[in-house]
């Protein structure tokens, strides 16, 4: 094969209903290759064949005294008159260059070209007439593909049935939609996702605005799919019946081409907006013996264990001293109803490890870190996580970040950040230098890949830029990481998410090997040593610290 055959486009004419008109459409199809060069194939949808009149065309194709401009592939009967014409519905060649498809399937063409299909209109008894397809059609063209964990989706699909619904979010068809398309052709389409679908039967010419198959920043981008509908060929208002592009297979081409998003893209039409938002409930008040012992970060409890077992059972009641119109007031930061280890005014915080402090966040050394560098970056205020911060804390919380970055960077080491909103009270955000020697970004986010995969989690890696809030509603129990390239993962937590997961990946011996180091509970120091390296820390740190300066 020649170089750069692989990606050369093919070149492809759809058609919609030919009614038996098949002079007229070669003839047109023949104007159009003598202005714009040889096309490579022809794909009709609807009704191809006519009603007896017309027969006598069709005979001087089927005994070769006239022959097809171009391969063309045509879909089955829609109606009883047509059954006649096909002898077999496995499909076949009914005369040189045209070939029936067959009643649903599979086509591959040399060039990689993925081409699935469904003749006919769906039953509405049973046994179906031979000019209908059924759910057990539908679904033996799906399962194989979809079986696979390699399927993205198909180049191109035809029916000649409209999917049902599909101008939800777009633009309307110029048909009236209460009678308009199927909703097994609809989820059969949502399933299969192709690059192109084109329909037939309602005598109108409907090109759909491009329309998603992921979720925003939730799922992996993928490609867009395009919707077109075409009208009856030599229609008397002439509405487009043929319509021709070019197309790469999707098996050669690069994956970032491919999920390229075009500017007037939509939502997708088949999927329910809420659908899952109605399914989940929102997650329990993390209260109670669900939250993790707040000890785990650096405060010490010490003696304080029973006031910790109170902090467990008492942590609705408000005491005395909270007024619940705090939160109201626009400029006060949300406050505790109980105890809380990470609230800066609190009693309870260990002064000792806090390295700076601005005005509405702090970092600290972080008990029983991972490295001596290890710190947390967190509000000094009650927030419970990343999305619920009100904007001057972002904003703040944004400058320790780089900041920080800065640091690690002037000492060969990779920023890695991440964040567990899961059993835990107030926010924080936790900050591991790695050493560059030790290992790639890319080595760190396939440590995290892999290591969710094998929990049965999947990362989703989000755009640098995206604001969480637009992906974890406050409330949602997540994990997320930050690589020091910017690049972030995110998982949305369902139940049971291993609490450490952070720390065990970092300490894995992919990345820092040190797995005996995963349990901050083993890497506890005595209050001196914790001193020690605050102090060492405060005077690293202390040429970055913004917080310092004024």
């Amino acid at each position: 094969m020649l170089i750069g055959m692989e990606d050369k486009p093919l070149r492809v004419l759809a058609c919609g209903d030919v009614e038996g008109r098949i002079n007229a459409l070669f003839n047109r199809v023949n104007a159009i290759q003598k202005k714009s060069g040889q096309f490579d194939l022809l794909l009709c949808v609807g009704e191809f064949f006519g009603t007896s009149e017309a027969e006598a065309e069709w005979e001087a194709y089927k005994s070769g005294a006239k022959k097809a401009p171009i391969h063309t592939y045509i879909l089955g009967a829609a109606s009883q008159e047509t059954v006649k014409y096909f002898p077999n519905s496995d499909g076949c060649e009914l005369a040189e260059s045209i070939t029936y498809l067959g009643r649903r399937g599979i086509f591959t063409g040399a060039s990689g070209l993925q081409i699935a299909y469904v003749s006919g209109r769906e039953a509405q008894q049973e046994p179906a007439p031979s000019h209908c397809f059924t759910s057990k059609d539908i679904i033996a063209l799906a399962a194989p593909l979809l079986s696979n964990s390699k399927f993205r989706g198909v180049d191109i699909l035809l029916t000649s049935q409209w999917p049902r619904g599909v101008w939800q979010y777009g633009n309307s068809p110029e048909t009236d939609t209460k009678f308009c398309g199927v909703s097994s052709i609809a989820d059969l389409t949502d399933k299969l996702k192709p690059r192109y679908h084109f329909a037939g039967l309602e005598a109108v010419h409907y090109e759909r605005l491009p329309y998603r198959n992921h979720v925003v920043l939730q799922e992996n981008a993928q490609h867009v799919s395009r919707f077109i509908a075409l009208a009856t060929v030599n229609n008397p208002a002439k509405k487009k019946y043929l319509y021709a592009f070019n197309i790469v297979p999707m098996k050669n081409m690069d994956p970032a081409e491919l999920v390229k998003q075009p500017q007037d893209v939509t939502e997708n039409p088949y999927r329910k907006p809420m659908k899952d938002g109605k399914k989940e409930k929102p997650p329990p008040s993390m209260t109670g013996a669900e939250e993790e012992p707040v000890s785990q970060f650096f405060f010490d409890l010490g003696q304080k264990k029973p006031q910790h077992q109170q902090h467990h059972h008492g942590r609705k009641r408000q005491t005395d001293g909270d007024r619940p119109n705090y939160p109201k007031q626009p400029r006060r930061p949300p406050q505790p109803t109980g105890p809380c280890w990470f609230c800066l005014a609190s009693p309870e915080v260990e002064k000792h490890l806090v390295i700076s402090i601005g005005t509405h966040c702090y970092m600290a050394l972080a008990k029983g870190g991972l490295t001596p560098d290890h710190v947390l970056l967190l509000p000094i205020g009650h927030y419970q996580s990343v999305v619920d911060l009100a904007s001057e804390v972002v904003e703040e919380m944004e400058k320790y970040k780089s900041a920080v970055k800065k640091f690690c960077k002037s000492r060969a080491q990779r920023c890695i950040m991440f964040e567990r909103n899961y059993r835990s009270q107030h926010l924080q955000l936790q900050v591991v230098p790695v050493p560059m020697e030790k290992c790639s970004t890319e080595d760190i986010k396939e440590a995290f890949m892999t290591q969710a995969e094998e929990q049965q989690m999947e990362l989703m890696e989000i755009p640098a830029h995206t604001d969480l809030k637009q992906i974890a509603p406050p409330g949602t129990p997540y994990f997320y990481v930050e690589l020091d390239t910017g690049e972030k993962l995110f998982y949305r937590i369902k139940k049971n998410f291993p609490l450490q997961f952070g720390r065990e990946v970092l300490a894995s011996e992919a990345l820092l090997n040190i797995p005996m180091r995963a349990d901050w509970r083993e890497c506890k120091c005595t209050k001196e040593e914790e001193e020690d390296q605050a102090k060492q820390m405060r005077s690293d740190f202390e040429p970055f610290d913004f917080a310092h300066e004024d």
